[in-house]
Formats: structure tokens, sequence, C-alpha cells
């Protein structure tokens, strides 16, 4: 048993203060050990519902932090064995500190990009709006996020716009969505007319889904005109324009050809002559 004690206390001094003992060694040894399995139990937590492409992206900064830690678990131990790392580490912590404020947004992109990984609230394929710009997603990485959008153009979003912004996730409840088109009629049409044109030009349509049925309501008396909304479904919100646009046309189609009228605005100017 003695011997054992021996053993473990067994130390060589480097300097005055500092001096590295086998049970020093063994503790830090068992640290290294504890917060590795520690790590891993937090690791299998956090990805074990994340599809496998996302996992390689986790464990890419996961590998990354780990550093970090072994790195202060390393400090802390030979600093509880005398080696004088205080100026060492007022040093470092002054430049981390820099280092910090100067890649702050770049920090706060990789957080976000790893709560993104983490909840899952954008997928690859989702739609998305965010500060007023729409695009399909194509890719998610740790500090941007890559969509295109219906011009084809690709839109790099730093992803701690995700926590700075509101994001509208047009396909988070499926792919179905609800559009509408709103048009005015002159008062004095037949309304049930125009109610029976506008769900015509949507029944009509092939992109325009039966379930649920188009619907029509009537908005509003306005200044000029009675305004009425069609409602209608479509599978692929991202292309809705393209069929909204073509109702529009087909809209128009009919009330020319069932003689109803579109009204504009218009305005009386009186001049007042002075003698």
């Amino acid at each position: 048993m003695d011997a054992i004690k021996d053993f473990l206390n067994y130390s060589i001094t480097l300097s005055e203060n500092f001096q590295i003992s086998v049970k020093g060694v063994i503790v830090m040894l068992l640290l290294f050990v504890t917060t590795s399995i520690f790590l891993k139990f937090i690791k299998r937590l956090l990805t074990r519902k994340l599809p496998h492409e996302d996992k390689l992206k986790f464990n890419s900064v996961f590998s990354f932090s780990q550093f970090f830690i072994y790195l202060v678990i390393v400090l802390i131990s030979l600093q509880n064995m005398g080696a004088e790392l205080t100026a060492i580490l007022a040093a470092s912590a002054a430049l981390l500190v820099g280092i910090g404020l100067a890649m702050q947004t770049f920090f706060q992109d990789i957080i976000s990009g790893i709560f993104i990984l983490v909840d899952q609230s954008v997928h690859v394929g989702d739609i998305i709006e965010i500060d007023g710009k729409v695009g399909r997603v194509v890719d998610i990485k740790l500090r941007t996020t890559r969509a295109v959008t219906i011009s084809n153009k690709v839109l790099v979003i730093p992803n701690h716009k995700y926590l700075t912004s509101i994001l509208f996730n047009w396909t988070e409840n499926g792919i179905l969505t609800r559009e509408t088109v709103d048009v005015g009629v002159a008062y004095g049409s037949d309304v049930k007319l125009v109610t029976k044109l506008l769900l015509q030009a949507a029944d009509e349509h092939p992109k325009i889904l039966k379930e649920p049925e188009p619907a029509v309501l009537f908005m509003d008396f306005g200044e000029s005109s009675l305004d009425f909304r069609l409602v209608f479904t479509v599978d692929d919100s991202f292309t809705a324009n393209q069929p909204k646009s073509e109702i529009r046309y087909r809209i128009y189609e009919l009330f020319s050809e069932y003689k109803v009228t579109i009204p504009f605005p218009q305005r009386d100017v009186y001049l007042k002559q002075t003698n």
C-alpha cells in the first residue's frame, strides 16, 4: 500500500512552484475520460433525430468545441499542479475577447446553424420567406443557408437571420397552400354571376385542386367597386404566381364575355373661374 502511495506521490519538479506528479497526471486522464464519455452522450442525445448529412455537419462543429473543452481541462490541471498560468490565461482571455468581438456575427451564424440542425425548423426543399424574400432551400450549412428564388437567383442567408427576423416556412404544414386573387366589379353588377365566373375560372385551371373546393368571398363595398376574393388551393406554392396570373387572364376574358365591368378610380376636377 505504501508503495502505491509512493508511486502516486512521485513527482518531477520543473520549477519552484510547478511539479508534475503521477497522481496529478492520473486525475487529468480521469477528467479526460469522464469528459469524453459525457460529451459523447450529449452528442448522441442531440443528433439522434438528425439526418446523416446534418450529423456530419454537427460533428465537425462538435469536434471543434471538444478541443477547447480539453484545453480548458489541461490548463486547470496544470494550474492545480502549481504552474503559473495566470499571465497566460489573462493574455489568452484578452485575445479571445478581442477575437470574439471581431467575429461576433460569425459566431452568431454558427450557433444559429447548430440550432437549425438540432431543432429541424428548416429542411432542404422547404419554401421560406424572410425579410420579404422567398426561396426554396437547397443547402443548409453551419454559417449560411442557400435558397433559390422564383427568378432562379441564389439567396445566401446568414443563419443569424433566423434569430433576428421573422421566418415564414410555407411548407411547414405540407406543400398545399391557399392562394387568393382579388378583383373588383362595378356597382350594379350581378354578384351571383360574378361568383359563378370566378369559380369557373378556378375550376378550369388544371393546377387548382378540387379539394378543398375554391371559394369566393364578398370582401367589401369599395370606394368605386364591389370587392371579391377568389380563394383556391395549389400543391406548389413556389410557382403559385403562374396559375394566379393565368386565372386573372381567364377572369378578364369571362368578364368581357358576360359584360361584367371592372371599374377604375375616377375623379372629377372642377376648375373655379375667378374674375
